[in-house]
C-alpha cells in the first residue's frame, strides 16, 4: 500500500471526437425529404428554390388551426445536424411564420425552404429536434 493512501484509478482515456457527417447536396436531401412525406401520406412542397449544392433548408410545419412551426438547422456540441424551432416552442400564426422566412430570405438568396402540411406534426425526415 501507498504511503499517504489509495491509488486511484487511471482516467478514462477521452472519447475520440465524433466521425464527420457526411453532406449530401441541398437539392438530393430536398428531394430526399419530400419523397419521405409522400411515402407517409404527408404532403410537402418547395416553397422556395435555394442553391443545388450548399443552400441551407428550413421546413415550415403547418398544422392547421393548430399553427405553423419553423425548424432551422443546428449543430449539436458533439457536430450532430439537429433542427431547432426558429419561432419557438410554442406553434405561431401562419402570417408569423412566413414573416420569418421572408426575414431569412432577405438575409441568405441560396436558402430553401419546405413546407409540411399535417395536423398531427409529422416530420419523418428530421430526426433530431431540440427542446426549444
Amino acid at each position: 500500500m501507498p504511503p499517504f493512501g489509495r491509488v486511484s484509478a487511471p482516467a478514462p482515456a477521452p472519447e475520440p471526437p465524433p466521425e464527420p457527417e457526411a453532406r449530401l447536396k441541398a437539392r438530393l436531401w430536398v428531394q430526399a425529404a419530400l419523397r419521405q412525406c409522400g411515402s407517409q401520406g404527408i404532403f410537402a412542397a418547395v416553397l422556395r428554390h435555394g442553391d443545388d449544392d450548399a443552400g441551407v433548408v428550413l421546413v415550415k410545419l403547418n398544422r392547421g388551426p393548430a399553427g405553423c412551426e419553423v425548424f432551422t438547422p443546428v449543430r449539436d456540441g458533439a457536430g450532430r445536424l439537429c433542427w431547432l424551432r426558429a419561432t419557438g416552442a410554442d406553434p405561431v400564426a401562419e402570417s408569423e411564420a412566413d414573416a420569418y422566412l421572408a426575414r431569412q430570405r432577405g438575409n441568405d438568396p441560396d436558402l430553401w425552404v419546405i413546407e409540411v402540411e399535417d395536423r398531427d406534426g409529422r416530420l419523418p425526415f428530421l430526426e433530431r429536434i431540440l427542446a426549444g
